[in-house]
């Protein structure tokens, strides 16, 4: 309640010039008449009321007391304002009276600003929202009852970490997502930002197709990569097509790139532009244009009439022109030089042609005849000798291996003895020969003879005749049936062998022998030969060879009939990269090892590197190698010259199997660079730091931090501690803390930072160092990478903090000294500010901390003993001092 009313009261109750002489009302009335008046009693806040006939003073609304001798005000508050005024209110008493105030956030009903309970008025809930921008940008404005609070929107979050409550502003930053997610086998694309909204697209990695998955990912408002689950698959073409009358020279391998090539098997040959086909991205084998067409080739070659000759072709095509080459060479039996020599072409359409010889007579003669056109052919020979008319004539050569001739006219039923002189063999078995001499008498005109001749040989027959010795060479090759060969001979697994017997031994046991030459065309010096008997009664037998990979083989098989069937095959058996690349280790982040091949540990492997290493943090760094190693050992090792925070693709290649092998490896960081750093001392509570960026040479910078520490706790301090304490810390009196952090891209070259400056960065708040304290201030670099972190840490300045607070003195007697410094204050003052306007501040160089005592000393000099002198003066006056 008010002292006013009882200060009133005070003074008219006082007696007093004017007062003390005049009676009260009452008392005059009182004197005047003799019956007592009570209405007149009543007291100057009561009225007279009449109660039962009687009249009572009743103390005014808003009053408590008796009525006559006091009435005192009431303080209706006292009751609760959420009771007298309602809810969102607070009361307010007056003299006789009170009044109602809604709350900050709250109006009245009636618009006015105050009010009373029994007016109907109550107090509503201001939306402050409605105010446009009054969160700020990137702020959403929540109303709340009395209040409002300020959150950012969707995509941002509060700089400090926490919401703003009842503020004009709120500081709100983007939400980043940092550096997206790596996916197997898969690359991202290039992206400008990482903040709220960015978009990256992943993209497979070469030799590598999308299987299913989206390829974008999306910054999420919880910052966060979301949505891509891409899986990438290698490329695989599969089997590649057949081609008929063809072999694939293939590695086995189905991946992007891969190449098959078609040979084509004996009696073929290919026609087309590209012998090759080559795995595509669109997975599939490219498609082949050529064909192998069947070999023209010449059999069944005849003598006839002495000097003609006649032979088939084949494949039958009606109509097919031919270009043949006839090699005529002749020789005679007393002469050693060629008598005759010709060269000449020939074409025929006829699938049996003939052609007559203009040879002379007495002369033996050699006619190679051979293909040119459409595709060459292994040429064939025939013997043809031109006897004169008392010699044998139209020697011919029928059922593979007989033959017949003609005697001289005139010796007709006269015995003559003819010398068979036969000479075989087998091209690709250079020791196989067959000689055999055998007499023959006759006395027919037109004899003839069948000889014992092996199917599939190459032989030369000389006839000599016994009466003149005369001597007729006679090539044959007898063919062989179809029912006696080895039927639909082929390989598979690489190294098997299988095959169908004739029809006419079936069940029957059939012993084989199998001879195996194996060779290689990088190892000159290499050989390999195996000779075994496989025996069997199977109707389709089988049988898989002990072969080394990287050669080629020749196997002969033939029969223990007497037949003497056999059938040539050719293996090349293809290294395979596991064969050769076997237990691929990295091991000490840069080294390599392997085993090698057992079957080639004798020969001398070179192998050929190509490295390149990228970084994604630094588009810019491309590092690349290329080098040989040449070694024995069954288990090569090597280490490799790799920078560190790098991804690497080596390439490992051995040109003599053109085989290859790729391999990813990952290098960790080390530690960051850091810049020289000049040790400083200051003597100022709030000191300048400058920051420069660092060379992310080995690794990506991730953060800056700097760090407070007490001097004391310097020798103690570990920069690979990352549980550096903040502020509020509860250890923060005791132990240092992190007075700000940087994100590496949010540091500027020359950029400066004062330390205690009651801001947030980052996560950490720059707090105030304390009076009378001297601190350590370190510089940390923090490098983040696969999960590792590394950092630097250098000492960058050494604060000696000066306590502004002394106990003041009592100023009795120090009147005249403080005039005299108050004089001498302000006579610096213009010196200083002429001197700061003119003298130039040299500048600061890489984290120095800016002393306002060391930049006056620098600028001014002896001036500064009188200013500290002042200052000193100053502070026992009581006086603080800041100005500088």
């Amino acid at each position: 309640m008010s002292l006013l009313p009882w200060l009133w009261l005070w003074l008219w109750l006082w007696p007093g010039p004017g007062l003390s002489g005049r009676p009260a009302r009452g008392q005059r009335d009182a004197t005047n008449r003799s019956i007592p008046d009570v209405c007149a009693t009543c007291h100057i806040h009561a009225t007279c009321h009449q109660k039962e006939g009687k009249n009572v003073c009743i103390c005014n609304y808003g009053f408590v007391g008796n009525g006559r001798t006091y009435c005192q005000d009431k303080d209706e508050c006292q009751i609760g304002a959420s009771k007298i005024c309602g809810e969102y209110t607070s009361c307010h008493n007056t003299y006789g009276s009170f009044f109602c105030v809604c709350l900050d956030g709250y109006r009245p009903s009636n618009n006015n600003r105050t009010f009373i309970p029994n007016d109907g008025t109550y107090c509503t809930d201001i939306d402050e929202c409605e105010v446009s921008g009054l969160c700020g940008h990137a702020g959403q404005c929540v109303n709340t009852f009395g209040s409002y609070k300020c959150n950012c929107i969707e995509g941002y979050r509060p700089e400090n970490g926490t919401e703003y409550f009842n503020s004009s502003k709120i500081s709100c930053r983007p939400v980043d997502c940092g550096v997206p997610p790596s996916i197997q086998k898969a690359y991202s694309a290039p992206l400008s930002r990482t903040t709220y909204r960015s978009k990256v697209v992943y993209i497979c990695m070469d030799g590598y197709v999308m299987e299913n998955g989206n390829q974008t990912a999306v910054c999420s408002a919880t910052g966060q990569w979301e949505g891509a689950d891409l899986v990438c698959k290698e490329i695989d073409c599969g089997r590649p097509f057949w081609i008929p009358h063809t072999e694939m020279i293939w590695d086995k391998s189905t991946a992007l790139g891969s190449r098959v090539y078609y040979r084509c098997i004996e009696g073929y040959y290919f026609n087309g532009d590209r012998n090759f086909s080559e795995c595509t991205i669109s997975q599939k084998w490219e498609n082949i244009t050529g064909v192998c067409k069947v070999k023209t080739a010449i059999s069944n070659v005849s003598v006839f009439n002495q000097t003609c000759v006649r032979w088939e072709r084949s494949p039958r095509e009606v109509g097919l022109k031919v270009v043949y080459l006839f090699h005529i060479q002749g020789h005679r039996w007393h002469q050693k030089e060629i008598f005759h020599e010709r060269l000449f072409n020939f074409t025929a359409a006829e699938e049996a042609p003939e052609t007559c010889l203009d040879l002379p007579v007495g002369t033996n003669y050699t006619v190679n005849i051979a293909i040119i056109f459409p595709e060459p052919s292994v040429p064939v020979t025939v013997m043809i000798h031109t006897a004169e008319e008392d010699r044998f004539s139209n020697v011919s050569v029928f059922n593979g291996t007989c033959l017949k001739w003609r005697r001289h006219f005139g010796r007709a039923g006269v015995e003559e003895t003819y010398l068979f002189h036969i000479q075989g063999r087998q091209g690709y078995l250079e020791e196989f020969s067959h000689e055999v001499m055998i007499n023959f008498t006759t006395e027919k005109e037109n004899p003839e003879v069948c000889l014992p001749l092996h199917l599939g040989s190459n032989y030369t027959i000389s006839i000599t005749e016994g009466s003149t010795k005369f001597v007729l060479q006679i090539p044959i090759i007898p063919p062989v049936a179809e029912e006696e060969l080895l039927i639909n001979v082929s390989i598979f697994n690489g190294t098997c062998v299988k095959w169908q017997r004739k029809a006419s031994r079936a069940e029957v046991e059939e012993t084989y022998t199998f001879r195996v030459l194996g060779q290689r065309w990088f190892q000159k010096e290499f050989s390999y030969e195996m000779t075994f008997d496989f025996t069997t009664a199977e109707a389709n037998p089988e049988v898989c060879l002990d072969l080394n990979s990287g050669t080629n083989y020749i196997v002969n098989i033939t029969t223990a009939s007497s037949t003497e069937i056999s059938a040539l095959i050719t293996i090349a058996v293809q290294a395979e990269v596991k064969e050769v690349f076997s237990d691929m280790l990295i091991f000490n982040d840069t080294c390599l090892k392997w085993r090698r091949n057992i079957k080639r540990t004798d020969i001398e492997e070179r192998y050929l590197f190509h490295i390149r290493g990228r970084r994604w943090y630094q588009q810019e760094f491309f590092h690349e190698m290329t080098f040989n190693l040449t070694t024995y050992k069954l288990a090569p090792e090597i280490c490799l010259d790799l920078q560190p925070g790098t991804n690497y693709s080596v390439n490992i290649s051995i040109t003599a199997l053109a085989l290859s092998v790729l391999v990813s490896m990952t290098t960790e960081i080390t530690d960051p660079l850091f810049p020289e750093v000049k040790l400083v001392t200051l003597q100022s509570p709030a000191p300048l730091l400058r920051l420069w960026k660092v060379d992310d040479r080995n690794g990506p910078i991730s953060f800056y931090q700097v760090i407070v520490l007490p001097s004391d706790l310097q020798s103690q301090f570990v920069c690979n501690s990352l549980a550096a304490a903040t502020f509020f810390s509860n250890a923060t009196d005791a132990a240092g803390y992190v007075a700000a952090e940087f994100l590496a891209k949010d540091v500027a070259d020359n950029m400066s930072i004062t330390l205690g400056d009651r801001h947030y960065y980052g996560k950490f708040y720059n707090a105030p160092l304390k009076h009378g304290r001297d601190y350590c201030i370190v510089l940390r670099i923090i490098s983040e990478w696969n999960k590792v972190k590394t950092q630097s840490c250098a000492v960058c300045a050494q604060i000696k903090n000066i306590s502004p607070t002394l106990e003041p003195l009592t100023a009795v007697g120090l009147g005249s000294v403080a005039s005299v410094c108050f004089i001498l204050f302000l006579s610096f003052s213009a010196a200083r500010f002429f001197l700061y306007r003119t003298v130039p501040v040299p500048p600061t160089t890489l984290a120095i901390g800016v002393s306002s005592y060391e930049t006056a000393e620098r600028l001014y000099g002896s001036a500064v003993p009188s200013v500290c002198l002042f200052q000193s003066m100053l502070l026992l006056l009581g006086v603080t001092s800041t100005f500088l």
